[in-house]
């Protein structure tokens, strides 16, 4: 899996990021990937991330994967999942600007913490057509419920944070 290292601004801060463009053409859309979180060692670099970037590519989507504020290389600090949503916003802004993605087929995927704020952006984006959340934590039924485009919820059976039968009412 091949990518390109990526700079942008949110705002005054500059975030660091890998955009996937696929070999194979046409490019069908692609997804903003948003990684688990931050505090707790998340980044883009999560061997999940990086597997749904992988999966992504295979069918024909660009991803692009970035690290929130605060981490790695991006600059800023943690803002309680606020500052996020507008680390989301500039990340949506980045790959709707890219010539090979087709900007009708915008998505956005999240992992654990990430999902929680991947649901919280697209709710307000209309750039956003379908949304994917692996490992969502319990905490972000809100989200899920006020998101009424396609949605994609994925768990384990033994996840501790969001157990299976959790899951299924978020969805």
């Amino acid at each position: 899996m091949n990518g390109k290292m990526v700079r942008f601004l949110c705002g005054d801060l500059s975030l660091e990021g890998v955009l996937h463009i696929p070999r194979r053409k046409p490019v069908m859309g692609g997804v903003v990937v948003c990684h688990p979180h931050p505090l707790y060692g998340g980044d883009m670099d999560n061997n999940v991330v990086r597997a749904i970037c992988q999966g992504l590519e295979e069918v024909g989507l660009g991803s692009l994967r970035f690290n929130f504020r605060g981490v790695g290389e991006s600059e800023g600090s943690f803002a309680n999942g606020v500052g996020e949503l507008a680390d989301v916003e500039a990340a949506v802004s980045l790959l709707s600007g890219i010539e090979a993605i087709d900007t009708k087929h915008i998505g956005l995927c999240g992992y654990s913490f990430g999902a929680g704020v991947a649901f919280s952006h697209a709710c307000r984006d209309r750039r956003v057509r379908a949304i994917a959340a692996v490992s969502i934590q319990a905490t972000s039924v809100d989200a899920t419920a006020d998101y009424a485009g396609p949605k994609l919820l994925v768990c384990g059976s033994r996840d501790l944070l969001t157990p299976a039968h959790e899951a299924g009412s978020l969805a």
